[in-house]
């Protein structure tokens, strides 16, 4: 075993183990911590509905998912054995990585989940010793999800590396071998496709029946004990925010690695040190999050508002400086100092810039979402001001910032597709958005603070504990929803960046593939074969186009008829239950989570179909040029679609949380009321269709990387 294999192996488990250490930590305070027993009644009674729902709505969807994944397995098993090797089926063996990979990730988002559900009523009591101490708990919620799941993924690669090379037949090629691998990818990006478009679907529909009809239409606060949809809301938070993401951003980094895999098998055949440096950057990445975490702590200490904020932007700023460093000597030592790819010569310093270009590609983009999106900057401030001439104005700028905040990040990643193309082809921008996902631990782990924090308040406000407790949680949310939406601009970015590394695999390896066949040269050279010149490609990357605005408007439809379902309840319940708005009747939540959950296993079935359906048949009536014209189509309308969808909708919560502070009006007012409607049409957006469009351009060149081999051997029967 080299010992790069080795290395890797360690860094997984002690990932591993460091997620261990921080759940004990978050699990070992007392759920009645300073609480008389009433007070810890309410508070235990609410966080076991909380937990309750979502563990519920996990279950739920996971029996559809093992029932979708054995068959899709058997498709994948009968439809991408490759011909270029006899002795074996590769179909069937890319099945069995199709299934653990998506194992994995169910894994990952089950952890997640647990943590996320344990941590929230845990923050809430801390906050009553202080906000340093909620804080923390917090956090270290966070970061059981960051390092247990980078550090399944890590660990899954390798060990399916192993087990491949040790089944398949000795004859098998290591860009076959990788070719493989890619079923990994393709299993953790297929299960990140229900868990985003569901979890999505749930946590909108019960937010904008809460805030509709408690807010707007009754006039109480959010997370009011007496609004039947407040715990669906605080489910759907868990629901789409951590096991959403953390599908979302582990199937970004399973297909970028297995993307990269791909190329670096044609590179360094012999080198298995060099094949396997793109996971080695995300193992390094666990230990330099680890440092990153203590480094942080020992710096700040969070005891004012102010602080929270610094303390969650200190951490991406010390890991992206560390990974600077480190990866410098991490690829002299695995990257050999000049090596070729189809006859081009590169260099190991190349692939060090390409790694630092979308490294810092990240970076730039989840600084410019936090520009657009926080209310510390003008952007946000002007929709609220835009708010005292009511809904229509508001919207009318929300729509104007979304847009706009597209270009400056557009900007960024093509800065870092041009470097990395430049100085290592197409496994340069392949090694860009694992340079990309560098911090990954630590992204989750700030992602997945924002939720917790925010559960915490809801069930402050629920229990009736104290103001101040509500205040510091409060503080703590505020700091989470901007460290959200540069989550989102970086998941949006790392998708983008993956997809154009995956079809950069997906063309490597359909090429390598054809000339193979009798009726191709050996020299044929498919990328100039993919020219707009040519109708088949020029007709498809306009259906390519055009399938991100199908996919947003079926998901947005979904939400608004899941919506429609919740606010009908929400309403009939402050209707016939006597005392409920007063405030001593007790409101039927359980039925409130019944129509979120049963609403997303029914409406995330349709985008599904929709993103695996299309370049499989694309593939099979027209061809490789097809499907690539779709992939490169999907891609570009897919990413701007996604970054103004997730900017306009952070925008409008942030302005109307600004007003909620005493701007321009304060709570109640008709500025107000402009803001909840702004913020209601932009939930959707910003948490449904926009992050799950990150799905759409992944998966769609994962699965067509997977399907290459039919496309070439059985596709094109229209042509």
């Amino acid at each position: 075993m080299a010992g790069s294999t080795i290395l890797i192996i360690a860094l997984s488990l002690f990932g591993l183990a460091v997620s261990f250490f921080y759940m004990k930590k978050v699990t070992a305070i007392p759920l009645d911590l300073g609480l008389n027993k009433e007070e810890s009644d309410r508070l235990k009674s609410i966080h076991g509905a909380i937990a309750e729902g979502a563990m519920a709505f996990l279950k739920q969807e996971y029996k559809v998912l093992v029932w979708f994944m054995l068959a899709f397995a058997v498709v994948i098993g009968l439809l991408t054995d490759n011909h270029e090797t006899a002795s074996a089926n590769e179909g069937w063996f890319t099945a069995i990585a199709f299934v653990f990979g998506a194992a994995i990730s169910i894994l990952s988002g089950y952890i997640g989940m647990k943590v996320a559900t344990a941590g929230n009523a845990r923050t809430t009591v801390s906050a009553r010793n202080g906000l340093a101490d909620a804080f923390a708990v917090a956090l270290n919620s966070g970061a059981v999800m960051g390092f247990a799941l980078v550090s399944l993924a890590t660990l899954g690669m390798v060990l399916i590396y192993l087990f491949m090379k040790n089944v398949l037949p000795a004859d098998v090629p290591n860009n076959v071998l990788m070719e493989v691998i890619a079923g990994f990818g393709l299993g953790g990006s297929t299960i990140a496709l229900f868990a985003r478009v569901g979890g999505g679907i749930f946590t909108k529909a019960a937010d904008v029946g809460a805030d509709l009809v408690g807010k707007v239409e009754k006039g109480i606060p959010e997370d009011d004990p007496r609004n039947p949809a407040v715990i669906a809301d605080n489910v759907g938070d868990n629901v789409g925010d951590v096991a959403g993401m953390g599908a979302d951003l582990f199937g970004s980094c399973a297909e970028s690695t297995c993307a990269a895999l791909v190329i670096s098998a044609i590179a360094f055949a012999a080198d298995i040190n060099a094949m396997l440096y793109p996971i080695m950057i995300t193992a390094v990445g666990i230990v330099i999050s680890l440092v990153t975490k203590i480094v942080t702590h020992m710096l700040v200490t969070v005891d004012d508002e102010q602080k929270v904020g610094k303390a969650l932007k200190m951490l991406l700023g010390i890991s992206t400086g560390l990974m600077v460093v480190v990866m410098y000597f991490v690829t002299k030592m695995m990257i050999p100092d000049t090596f070729e790819i189809n006859g081009i010569a590169y260099t190991d310093m190349g692939v060090y810039y390409c790694f630092l270009a979308g490294l810092l590609a990240g970076l730039a983009v989840g600084f410019l979402t936090e520009y657009y999106t926080s209310t510390e900057y003008s952007p946000v401030r002007e929709i609220a001001k835009a708010c005292e001439t009511g809904a229509a104005t508001n919207i009318i700028f929300g729509l104007a910032l979304g847009y706009k905040s597209t270009v400056l990040p557009y900007i960024a990643i093509a800065i870092a597709i041009f470097t990395s193309w430049q100085l290592a082809g197409m496994y340069g921008i392949a090694i860009a958005s694992i340079g990309m996902l560098g911090t990954l631990v630590i992204a989750l782990m700030i992602d997945a603070y924002g939720p917790v924090a925010d559960n915490a308040g809801g069930i402050a406000e629920m229990a009736g504990l104290d103001k101040e407790v509500r205040r510091r949680t409060d503080i703590l949310d505020a700091a989470g929803n901007t460290t959200a939406a540069i989550g989102k601009g970086f998941a949006i970015g790392a998708a983008i960046l993956t997809s154009l590394a995956l079809f950069s695999a997906f063309i490597t390896h359909s090429q390598n593939l054809m000339r193979a066949l009798p009726e191709y040269a050996d020299d044929y050279d498919l990328v100039s074969s993919i020219t707009l010149l040519d109708p088949v490609v020029y007709t498809a990357l306009f259906m390519g186009a055009v399938l991100p605005f199908l996919f947003s408007a079926m998901t947005m439809k979904s939400v608004g008829s899941a919506a429609f379902d919740m606010i009908e309840e929400v309403r009939r319940q402050f209707r016939t239950i006597p005392g409920l708005m007063e405030g001593t009747g007790r409101p039927d939540y359980a039925t409130c989570v019944a129509i979120s959950t049963q609403a997303a296993l029914r409406e995330m079935i349709a985008p599904g179909i929709l993103i695996i359906g299309s370049p499989l048949l694309a593939g099979y009536l027209f061809g490789v040029q097809a499907v690539a014209g779709i992939l490169a189509g999907s891609l570009v309308t897919g990413g701007v679609l996604a970054i103004a969808s997730s900017n306009s909708g952070g925008a409008w919560d942030n302005a109307k949380k600004y007003i909620e502070k005493g701007n321009h009006g304060g709570k109640g007012s008709d500025c107000h009321k402009a803001a909840v409607v702004g913020d209601t049409v932009g939930d959707p957006l910003k948490d449904t269709s926009g992050p799950s469009l990150n799905i759409l351009i992944k998966l769609s060149a994962i699965l067509s990387l997977v399907f290459a081999p039919f496309f070439v051997n059985l596709g094109g029967i229209l042509l």
